[in-house]
């Protein structure tokens, strides 16, 4: 590089650096059930505090390790109905009951939940004890999962002993938490009731078709608007972007409405969920089953491509 164009540069540069050292920083979003591993490490000191993992492949609660002290939860066979057809469908009251009173909760207890996946997985588990009624002030989740904690504290691999089996009583589910498909076929794309929004939370190339996954068909239901809900967090920390970033996400869904969401086995769509309950929506129902079962139903209507409507839909 020459003398003179490097002296050319050289200002530019300096004006560049300035400009990224009092940029404003984008503060993150704070909702009260969203906490650091300083938090954290306070109350495991409270005998009634319990920790839950959520792991994308659960055995590396094993081969990886584990926050001291944590629970195993498998996402599949704990956070579904091991009988039905697709088996993310929701488990029933007595079954997550006793689910939970095998980690020793109790109706007490603080239950603070991590995963390795952006809080995607411990989303679910947020929202089925919202579903069954817990009390969810006492419901904590680790911004940021395992990078979080392992950014100054060290795992375990070590099996945490099992607890005393806790004593939890659920409540029936929440009918205004949730919704079978023939309410989405009856409401979206039978009636188009103007008073309800379909939101696809699943990636972009599996709304539009272009990736089948977890289901015979691709593509997605009539109507359904694709908001990724991932998207709403950083995927290097796995801390919850700003406000203002999740609240661009759901700019065109108007918080006046009944909101449906939907994903493929449950997780992102409880994902949409808690970022949809902390910018203030107050009517949010999962699609119990979702995708993969609406997906597997060769009769039920599907559309491909980018938009909610389109081919005879498209009237």
């Amino acid at each position: 590089m020459s003398h003179r164009l490097y002296r050319a540069l050289l200002p530019i540069g300096f004006a560049a650096l300035l400009a990224l050292m009092f940029a404003p920083i984008q503060a993150l979003a704070n909702p009260d059930f969203l906490v650091d591993a300083d938090w954290l490490t306070d109350a495991m000191d409270d005998e009634n505090t319990i920790v839950l993992e959520v792991r994308y492949h659960p055995h590396r609660y094993f081969t990886v390790g584990h926050i001291p002290g944590a629970i195993q939860v498998q996402r599949f066979k704990d956070l579904g109905d091991n009988d039905a057809s697709p088996i993310m469908r929701f488990p029933s009251r007595e079954t997550f009951q006793n689910t939970l009173r095998g980690w020793g909760v109790n109706d007490d207890s603080t239950l603070v939940i991590y995963d390795d996946s952006s809080t995607a997985l411990a989303a679910r588990l947020y929202f089925l004890l919202d579903l069954y009624g817990f009390d969810m002030d006492g419901v904590k989740i680790l911004n940021g999962g395992t990078i979080e904690w392992t950014g100054l504290n060290e795992l375990e691999k070590e099996p945490t002993p099992p607890r005393a089996p806790g004593t939890v009583t659920l409540k029936d589910a929440d009918p205004a938490l949730f919704a079978e498909w023939a309410g989405v076929y009856d409401d979206v794309v039978s009636r188009r009731d103007p008073s309800v929004v379909l939101i696809d939370a699943r990636p972009n190339d599996m709304y539009t078709g272009e990736v089948i996954r977890h289901s015979i068909m691709g593509g997605h239901i009539p109507g359904a608007i694709n908001v990724v809900s991932l998207d709403g967090v950083d995927g290097q920390t796995g801390k919850w972007r700003s406000d203002e970033s999740i609240a661009a996400l759901y700019a065109a869904i108007p918080k006046d409405k009944r909101i449906y969401v939907y994903c493929h086995d449950g997780f992102r769509m409880g994902l949409a969920y808690l970022q949809l309950k902390h910018l203030g929506y107050e009517d949010v129902r999962l699609y119990n089953g979702g995708w993969s079962h609406w997906g597997n139903e060769l009769t039920l209507p599907v559309v491909e491509g980018p938009e909610p409507y389109s081919g005879d839909f498209d009237l």
